[in-house]
Protein backbone atom coordinates (compact mmCIF):
# COMPACT_ATOMS: atom_id res chain seq x y z
CA UNK A 1 0.00 0.00 0.00
CA UNK A 2 1.51 3.61 -1.11
CA UNK A 3 2.20 5.62 1.91
CA UNK A 4 0.19 8.62 0.93
CA UNK A 5 2.30 11.04 3.14
CA UNK A 6 5.12 10.19 0.74
CA UNK A 7 2.98 11.73 -2.08
CA UNK A 8 3.40 15.70 -2.93
CA UNK A 9 6.18 16.21 -0.50
CA UNK A 10 4.11 15.26 2.58
CA UNK A 11 1.48 17.71 1.45
CA UNK A 12 -0.87 14.69 -0.04
CA UNK A 13 -4.03 15.54 1.75
CA UNK A 14 -3.52 19.49 1.02
CA UNK A 15 -3.34 19.01 -2.61
CA UNK A 16 -6.42 16.15 -2.69
CA UNK A 17 -8.16 18.86 -0.49
CA UNK A 18 -7.39 21.69 -3.49
CA UNK A 19 -8.14 19.53 -6.02
CA UNK A 20 -11.60 18.62 -4.31
CA UNK A 21 -12.61 21.85 -3.88
CA UNK A 22 -12.13 22.93 -7.45
CA UNK A 23 -13.94 19.50 -8.59
CA UNK A 24 -16.56 19.96 -5.92
CA UNK A 25 -20.20 19.70 -7.34
CA UNK A 26 -21.90 16.93 -9.09
CA UNK A 27 -21.53 18.42 -12.47
CA UNK A 28 -18.29 19.78 -12.24
CA UNK A 29 -16.17 16.18 -13.14
CA UNK A 30 -19.06 16.54 -16.14
CA UNK A 31 -18.14 19.58 -17.25
CA UNK A 32 -14.36 19.19 -17.26
CA UNK A 33 -14.56 15.99 -18.91
CA UNK A 34 -17.10 17.03 -21.79
CA UNK A 35 -14.77 19.95 -22.52
CA UNK A 36 -11.64 17.87 -22.98
CA UNK A 37 -12.01 17.40 -26.95
CA UNK A 38 -12.74 20.51 -27.50
CA UNK A 39 -14.64 23.66 -27.02
CA UNK A 40 -18.52 23.39 -26.44
CA UNK A 41 -21.24 25.79 -26.73
CA UNK A 42 -23.53 26.24 -23.60
CA UNK A 43 -26.41 24.19 -25.37
CA UNK A 44 -24.12 21.60 -26.36
CA UNK A 45 -23.20 21.15 -22.67
CA UNK A 46 -26.60 21.08 -21.54
CA UNK A 47 -27.62 18.19 -23.98
CA UNK A 48 -24.50 16.17 -22.92
CA UNK A 49 -24.49 16.30 -19.30
CA UNK A 50 -28.14 14.76 -18.81
CA UNK A 51 -30.22 16.22 -15.46
CA UNK A 52 -28.68 19.37 -14.42
CA UNK A 53 -31.24 22.39 -14.63
CA UNK A 54 -29.89 25.73 -16.34
CA UNK A 55 -29.44 27.60 -13.31
CA UNK A 56 -27.02 24.85 -11.92
CA UNK A 57 -25.28 24.78 -14.98
CA UNK A 58 -24.30 28.29 -15.44
CA UNK A 59 -23.46 28.68 -11.65
CA UNK A 60 -20.87 25.55 -12.23
CA UNK A 61 -19.49 27.19 -15.41
CA UNK A 62 -19.04 30.46 -13.70
CA UNK A 63 -17.42 28.84 -10.58
CA UNK A 64 -14.96 26.76 -12.99
CA UNK A 65 -13.98 29.86 -14.97
CA UNK A 66 -13.72 32.10 -11.32
CA UNK A 67 -11.08 28.86 -10.97
CA UNK A 68 -9.47 29.69 -14.17
CA UNK A 69 -9.94 25.96 -15.44
CA UNK A 70 -12.61 26.68 -17.68
CA UNK A 71 -12.72 30.03 -20.51
CA UNK A 72 -15.81 32.21 -21.67
CA UNK A 73 -15.64 33.37 -25.06
CA UNK A 74 -18.26 35.69 -25.94
CA UNK A 75 -18.28 36.35 -29.52
CA UNK A 76 -20.79 39.43 -29.13
CA UNK A 77 -22.30 38.37 -32.41
CA UNK A 78 -26.56 38.58 -32.80
CA UNK A 79 -27.51 35.91 -31.99
CA UNK A 80 -25.74 35.80 -29.46
CA UNK A 81 -22.70 32.70 -29.37
CA UNK A 82 -20.97 31.89 -26.02
CA UNK A 83 -18.16 29.04 -25.96
CA UNK A 84 -16.44 27.53 -22.97
CA UNK A 85 -13.23 26.00 -23.18
CA UNK A 86 -10.68 24.35 -21.00
CA UNK A 87 -7.47 26.35 -19.88
CA UNK A 88 -4.13 24.70 -19.69
CA UNK A 89 -4.79 24.27 -15.69
CA UNK A 90 -8.43 22.84 -16.69
CA UNK A 91 -6.84 20.88 -19.29
CA UNK A 92 -4.34 18.63 -17.21
CA UNK A 93 -7.25 18.71 -14.41
CA UNK A 94 -9.66 17.04 -16.96
CA UNK A 95 -6.97 14.76 -18.04
CA UNK A 96 -6.47 13.36 -14.29
CA UNK A 97 -10.19 12.78 -14.70
CA UNK A 98 -10.27 10.12 -17.01
CA UNK A 99 -8.56 7.70 -14.91
CA UNK A 100 -11.79 7.70 -12.89
CA UNK A 101 -14.13 7.09 -16.06
CA UNK A 102 -12.11 4.60 -17.01
CA UNK A 103 -12.87 3.28 -13.54
CA UNK A 104 -16.06 3.62 -13.59
CA UNK A 105 -16.69 2.05 -16.64
CA UNK A 106 -14.93 -1.08 -16.38
CA UNK A 107 -16.70 -1.50 -12.77
CA UNK A 108 -19.95 0.03 -13.70
CA UNK A 109 -22.00 -3.73 -13.08
CA UNK A 110 -19.91 -4.00 -9.50
CA UNK A 111 -21.28 -0.29 -9.09
CA UNK A 112 -24.97 -0.99 -10.27
CA UNK A 113 -25.06 -3.53 -7.97
CA UNK A 114 -24.08 -1.77 -4.59
CA UNK A 115 -26.23 1.18 -5.60
CA UNK A 116 -28.94 -1.19 -6.22
CA UNK A 117 -28.45 -2.42 -2.57
CA UNK A 118 -27.54 0.93 -1.08
CA UNK A 119 -30.60 2.09 -2.69
CA UNK A 120 -32.66 0.32 -0.94
CA UNK A 121 -31.27 0.71 2.77
CA UNK A 122 -33.21 1.91 5.53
Amino acid sequence: MTDCSDLCGGRYSEGLAATLRIISGKWKPLILYFLLDEPKRYGQLKRVIKGVSDKVLIQQLKELEADRVVTRTDYKEVPPRVDYALTPLGRSLADAIVPLCTWGTENMAEMESIFATRDVLP
